[in-house]
């Protein structure tokens, strides 16, 4: 068993939260494919803007105080992806996210600060994180936080249970109306009790409303 928690952090030394709180037209979001060790120095965002035009974002990094140097590296239009370092005193959340057993899932800027979403071991590493926060100042605000069964790369699949109680109860015509089946006769074809089919059908479908929907909100 994990956890997923979807935390918001603000600082005025944060990451890009000056140009954050300068820029409204900009979305930024951390690469998850690059390496995001501070010992790399190196850091990559994709920036979209609502108009295509990225001069004020870029003049906004120039007066950053947590940027110490950056370049675009790649220009699709209205999105683009940067590289850059940060200065010796940014406050960084991913660091210790990693230290207490966790992995940082996605990171995207909203209200002056950072929207995270973490998986975490426990919650005890989530007790932790929040100290480490605390103690640097930062405003931790814990705006979600369910369990997940299995252990994914990206926080965001269904368990293959899960999978399959769906795609069960879909084929047989759980989701009509009326209904074609029961749990009772799905629990027959699953060769599992009528309980854990009606659990794996809630949390499946809590899980598909969580990370179709509930994300783009």
């Amino acid at each position: 068993m994990t956890f997923i928690s979807h935390v918001t952090v603000q600082h005025p030394d944060l990451a890009l939260a000056p140009t954050i709180g300068s820029v409204s037209n900009v979305a930024i979001k951390v690469v998850p494919t690059t390496g995001t060790d501070p010992e790399t120095g190196m850091f990559f965002f994709l920036v979209e803007t609502d108009d295509g035009d990225f001069e004020p974002f870029e003049d906004a990094l120039e007066d950053d105080s947590t940027v110490d140097r950056w370049e675009m590296v790649a220009d699709h239009g209205d999105t683009r992806i940067y590289r850059l370092c940060y200065t010796a005193g940014t406050k960084l959340v991913t660091p210790k996210t990693t230290e207490v057993g966790g992995m940082m899932l996605e990171a995207r800027s909203v209200r002056q600060g950072w929207l995270l979403r973490v998986q975490l071991p426990d919650r005890k590493s989530l007790s932790k994180l929040w100290s480490y926060c605390r103690e640097e100042g930062i405003s931790f605000e814990l705006d979600r936080l369910y369990q997940q069964e299995s252990l994914t790369a990206d926080g965001k699949s269904l368990t293959e249970a899960q999978r399959k109680a769906l795609l069960t109860a879909f084929e047989e015509g759980y989701f009509e109306e009326p209904r074609q089946t029961s749990h009772e006769a799905l629990a027959e074809q699953l060769d599992i009790s009528s309980t854990a089919v009606g659990g794996r059908i809630r949390r499946g479908t809590s899980r598909l409303i969580e990370t179709t929907l509930v994300q783009d909100e």
